[in-house]
């Protein structure tokens, strides 16, 4: 595999001819330097060669993969890889006629996309030939076979009738071995955590194989959004996990700033960067407060809730909001910073900040803490490249990808940006990225503060375009992309979410396994990922 900044980077630059030197004509080749895109039209039997070039050939990372359908029924499937360091982002697109309902599953040479694959499989009906295991994925036992809610045919008005429990219905297992059993653990859980299952295989007191199931609570956001306002859809993008508000609604905006053409202005973008920092600094501190909790430290909970709540407090009193909903609009943001205002949220970031790293030093003292995370829960290198794994969680495995640094967008371009990385990937290794990253926002929004560009916070309206086009943020949790696809009306036609948590539970079963079960608590903490975000 090539690593980034080798040949790879120069090779991206080129890929139009060497897709003609390569596939000699079979696969179509087009630069759009203007945007930073290259596509590649591909035949459904091209699919796994070319996905397998861009990704071990070339070190693409795969991002997302986007369906979509037309009345007619014919279907257009795009698979998006990234790199950064100046390469084009990658669409490969298979187009497939309305009778095509089979394509050749990537999923063996580019495992990141399995979740992806398993997901369009329920929604949209499509069988991706050669994957391991399809179905029942989004869609649990009681949904009829053959609806697939994201089809235009279906109609969610209606309802429809629940497919009766097969009595004897057992969860599926792998071990097999003499004296094995498994232990559920969720999907109701006390407090305020979203439904999601474990369930725990072993023959002993270590845990040899984790099967995940989430989407007890599939909300249909992307069927939801189609053909609302643009307006309407922003007020989904920053729900749907309230806690990355800002992180979504700034990928939604960006979509459709690319597609109608709208020129952000420099102030705009750089307090759309300080609100993400903030975010993040919140979003962090709430991650170490859950670790902390897991190893039952009571005093060391309460200290990291304090820094949390106050930060929150400290995004209502300058954002207007305590998750800093309603705070971004397609051209800029609603809300601006005084000069007063700018001084005042630097000092109580700074003192955050202060806390945050009193913590950390604490914490690095306590032996009984470190035990219960160190060489725990740990993720290779490999493993984590082989699952597209993004993030914090991606980070503390060696791999420092980081779209603020590959693909800089809002103000992060002028940002130093030094990606934290570590290399065991256990659970102290990420509690260290998560509180480096901490200090890191927090030094962010203090520069950024102290050099806001002079000018207005959004953008003239535009008159709305008819168009695609992919907005890709570095969430708190990790990538985040959203599609967005508009008519000439404004109204949007096609939304595509593919949100960090999805992309990390999928690889979560590669920490959880190995371990002792009294370690899953802890482990699950160390994600700090999001129910909610996944069960979009």
């Amino acid at each position: 595999m090539l690593e980034p900044g080798t040949d790879a980077s120069k090779a991206a630059t080129q890929l139009p001819a060497l897709c003609r030197q390569l596939w000699n004509g079979r696969v179509a080749a087009a630069l759009d330097e203007t945007r930073g895109i290259c596509r590649l039209e591909s035949r459904p039997e091209q699919l796994p060669e070319v996905c397998k070039w861009l990704a071990q050939d070339l070190d693409y990372a795969f991002a997302t993969l986007i369906v979509e359908e037309a009345p007619s029924a014919a279907r257009w499937l795009q698979y998006v890889f990234h790199q950064g360091g100046g390469a084009p982002w990658v669409y490969v697109d298979v187009r497939l006629a309305p009778d095509e309902r089979t394509v050749p599953s990537i999923s063996s040479i580019v495992h990141a996309a399995d979740w992806h694959e398993r997901e369009i499989e329920d929604l949209f009906g499509l069988s991706f030939e050669g994957h391991p295991r399809l179905g029942e994925f989004i869609l649990h036992e009681d949904w009829p076979e053959g609806v697939n809610p994201m089809r235009p045919a279906f109609d969610a008005s209606r309802a429809f009738h629940q497919r009766a429990i097969e009595p004897h219905w057992e969860p599926p297992t792998i071990v097999a071995a003499p004296g094995a059993f498994a232990m559920p653990i969720g999907p109701v859980y006390a407090d305020f955590a979203e439904s999601a299952h474990f369930l725990l295989e072993t023959v002993g007191e270590d845990v040899i194989r984790t099967i995940p199931r989430f989407f007890y609570k599939y909300r249909g956001i992307e069927k939801i959004a189609e053909g609302r306002t643009v307006d309407d859809v922003l007020l989904l993008a920053e729900r749907f996990s309230g806690t990355a508000a800002c992180a979504h609604a700034l990928a939604f905006c960006q979509a459709v700033e690319a597609i109608c053409g709208i020129d952000v202005p420099p102030r705009a973008r750089a307090l759309r960067a300080g609100f993400a920092e903030l975010e993040r600094l919140r979003s962090h501190t709430a991650t170490i407060t859950g670790i902390c909790n897991s190893t039952a430290l009571a005093v060391a909970t309460s200290q990291a809730a304090l820094i949390e709540e106050t930060l929150i407090r400290v995004s209502c009193q300058f954002a207007r909001h305590r998750y800093l909903f309603g705070l971004l609009t397609p051209g800029g943001v609603r809300c601006d910073l005084s000069e007063t205002a700018r001084s005042r949220l630097a000092t109580a970031v700074a003192s955050a900040s202060e806390h945050l790293h009193e913590l950390d030093r604490m914490l690095r003292y306590s032996s009984s803490f470190l035990d219960r995370l160190e060489e725990v829960g740990i993720i290779a290198r490999d493993d984590a490249l082989a699952y597209g794994l993004v993030g914090p969680i991606a980070r503390a495995s060696g791999i420092s990808r980081d779209l603020r640094k590959l693909s800089p967008y809002a103000a992060y371009e002028a940002v130093d940006l030094a990606v934290p990385t570590e290399q065991d990937g256990d659970g102290y290794a990420r509690l260290r990225v998560f509180f480096r990253e901490a200090e890191q926002s927090a030094a962010i929004i203090r520069d950024i503060l102290f050099a806001l560009p002079e000018g207005p916070i959004c953008a003239e309206h535009k008159p709305w375009r008819s168009g695609g086009a992919l907005g890709a943020v570095e969430a708190p949790l990790g990538a985040a992309f959203h599609w967005v696809r508009l008519d000439a009306d404004g109204l949007v036609r096609r939304y595509r979410v593919s949100p960090p948590s999805f992309t990390n539970w999928h690889g979560f079963h590669l920490a959880a396994e190995n371990f002792a079960f009294q370690d899953f608590p802890i482990i699950l903490a160390s994600f700090g990922l999001s129910n909610a975000e996944c069960d979009r």
